[in-house]
């Protein structure tokens, strides 16, 4: 999951899969989801995002620890 912010345009995008979007839907004023071909959420797109959410409070809780592949 990736968070990626562009000021220049106030806009807040969530990558959710490196799956590529197909589908979008308007879900309220700048918000947009976006789908893969299966219909799996991909991406989260925030625009105005400053006014919608708290871009200096992050957290994470109980996220699922993956251990990384061990390569030789």
């Amino acid at each position: 999951m990736k968070f990626n912010y562009y000021p220049e345009t106030d806009s807040l995008y969530i990558d959710l899969s490196s799956r590529t979007s197909i589908r979008s839907e308007v879900v309220s004023e700048g918000v947009v989801l976006d789908y893969d071909e299966e219909g799996r959420l991909v991406g989260i797109d925030i625009d105005n995002a400053s006014n919608k959410v708290d871009l200096n409070d992050f957290s994470f809780s109980k996220i699922p620890f993956i251990e990384p592949a061990v390569t030789d």
